[in-house]
């Protein structure tokens, strides 16, 4: 049904949290002359992948707590006070000792951002703006009419409906390749039941993120059980019928990612980080780009003139590679689970006396403030930042929730879980009668290529090509363009060609790198090949979007490109 042409027509497009919070943007800006329609795939709207089954288990946490979430309609501990008791007894929650600094399971945080919508629904009704709730609803294409300004979503029944302005939500993806055609091969482990099996054999995990993380604390149960003595130590007791169950991640750098603690600004929003104008004018003082070396000394190194001037002085000199490999060097001398226990004791101290562990959390601000620049970088430092900071931000600012903590170290206590560095030259191959080879060099320099009948990849949300962009009228009209940034230097582009890198050229001898994704500007509206931006289409799906915004940052992403979009959708 049509919705009627005299009110500004809305699509969003999935209904996970990236959509809840436009979806919240739109009614807090109580205009009674929009009508939105949410097109969802399941029969929930809020949770999406990571705080659905599709995503978790009972077993899995949040490494976000209340007080670092954005504001929605209602706090996570007003909302706990309400529940009935056979769900606080589900996820062992005590609504009278809950506080805004503990994390929630995975799921119950999921009915959380369900509630959040039901309360965002209600609020709408009364301001009188129509919301159109499709559940169940698959969209298959987009097609895009500048004639007529509108924009035609499709959906998998043939049925079209067309929109003055979409936003596209679709939130993580993970594309299978060899999952369900090799045998004990797993693209990623969710949902996390296709993994909830015996094994009595070792387990390939590539990866030591959070995601490896989710994995190992759904295989440890259902093949052992964990046990708490008298002082809170949680040790693990293998089962009888898993004698062969062990689990070896599988790391390029061989680290495990750091712990969470008491973060001073717990939405990573430092007031000190430069402003767009600052930027802009950068931009115009350096050929139109940002470069990587700026951010790093004003949106990092600055910040710690009053905060921390000991280690500002310490690092005052470094450009990102220093940097990064004194902070690297660090953790590689002491071994990756002793490293965890240390880190685990330091971080316990920040929590208790609500101390932040500074640097770790200016790195945190660091990688969300790089989310503005990427797209005005050079080719040259887009790759510094892939090859040395971006490895170093995914294992620091993972912010592993202290229960994780203490079941990887149970694991590892009981002969049961290990870490082994395998570079970025190592290969995974896939073998025909299931399982995988993992090939790789050892930190002794030897090749090493070992067998293993079940294998599973837990990088995390992989970055996807424009190829990969699942609505094919915006390609094949070419709404949509590949991500790409400009080489400074030429000569630089010939270089990184002959390398192998994904470079092309152009007629006027321009060189460019091609990074994931597709291009979209400032307020995420999507670009064309050539450069103008669409006025009808904007994108937060994280995983299309990850050359031109490279950080993950969760419900702060959410909050921040939300605030750019309504913002942009007000101008049309």
């Amino acid at each position: 049904m049509e919705i009627e042409k005299s009110k500004k027509r809305i699509a969003i497009l999935g209904g996970g949290p990236s959509a809840l919070f436009m979806y919240k943007r739109l009614v807090d800006a109580a205009d009674e002359n929009i009508a939105i329609t949410i097109f969802e795939k399941k029969e929930q709207l809020g949770a999406g992948m990571p705080y659905s089954t599709e995503g978790a288990g009972d077993e899995h946490i949040t490494n976000v707590s209340d007080n670092e979430i954005p504001e929605i309609v209602t706090s996570i501990e007003e909302w706990v006070q309400t529940l009935p008791e056979h769900t606080l007894s589900r996820f062992c929650i005590n609504p009278h000792r809950f506080n805004e600094y503990q994390v929630l399971p995975r799921l119950l945080f999921g009915q959380y951002l369900a509630a959040q919508f039901d309360l965002l629904i209600k609020k709408a009704q009364k301001l009188g703006i129509n919301t159109d709730i499709k559940l169940g609803t698959t969209v298959v294409d987009i097609i895009d009419d500048p004639k007529h300004g509108e924009v035609t979503v499709v959906l998998d029944t043939d049925e079209q409906q067309r929109f003055d302005q979409l936003v596209v939500c679709t939130g993580h993806n993970w594309p299978k390749s060899y999952e369900g055609k090799i045998e004990g091969y797993y693209d990623s482990p969710y949902p996390p039941s296709k993994i909830a099996v015996k094994i009595d054999h070792e387990v390939a995990i590539k990866g030591s993120s959070l995601t490896a993380i989710d994995a190992i604390r759904t295989l440890a149960r259902k093949n052992g059980v964990f046990k708490k003595d008298n002082v809170g130590k949680i040790s693990f007791d293998l089962a009888e019928d898993s004698k062969g169950f062990k689990l070896i991640m599988h790391s390029r750098n061989g680290l495990l990612p750091a712990l969470r603690f008491h973060l001073e600004d717990s939405h990573l929003s430092n007031k000190s980080l430069l402003t767009k104008e600052d930027l802009l004018a950068h931009r115009e003082s350096n050929n139109g780009f940002i470069a990587v070396d700026y951010i790093f000394d004003k949106d990092f190194k600055a910040i710690f003139i009053e905060k921390d001037l000991e280690f500002y002085q310490k690092i005052k000199d470094m450009n990102i590679e220093a940097f990064v490999e004194m902070i690297m060097d660090l953790r590689e001398r002491v071994a990756p689970f002793q490293l965890l226990k240390a880190e685990y004791v330091e971080a316990e101290k920040s929590i208790k006396r609500k101390e932040s562990i500074y640097w770790k959390e200016m790195l945190a601000v660091l990688s969300f403030a790089m989310n503005y620049p990427a797209k005005y970088l050079c080719a040259e430092d887009m790759l510094r930042l892939q090859k040395t900071l971006m490895p170093l931000i995914s294992i620091v600012i993972a912010f592993v929730p202290q229960s994780s903590c203490k079941e990887l170290l149970a694991l590892y206590d009981a002969g049961l879980l290990d870490i082994v560095s395998v570079g970025s030259d190592s290969e995974v191959r896939p073998e025909q009668n299931g399982g995988v080879t993992y090939i790789y060099t050892n930190e002794d320099g030897i090749k090493v290529d070992q067998y293993f009948k079940t294998f599973i990849d837990c990088v995390g949300q992989p970055h996807l090509n424009y190829q990969d962009f699942p609505f094919k009228s915006l390609r094949t009209d070419k709404v949509i363009s590949p991500a790409k940034l400009k080489f400074k230097d030429a000569q630089e582009g010939v270089k990184e060609l002959e390398k192998g890198h994904d470079v092309e050229f152009d007629a006027e001898g321009n060189y460019y790198l091609n990074v994931s994704g597709i291009a979209i500007n400032d307020n995420f509206n999507v670009v064309d090949s050539y450069g103008a931006y669409n006025e009808r289409i904007f994108i937060m799906a994280v995983p299309y979007i990850g050359g031109y915004n490279p950080d993950y940052s969760g419900l702060d992403f959410c909050e921040a490109a939300s605030d750019r979009i309504i913002k942009q959708m007000a101008r049309k």
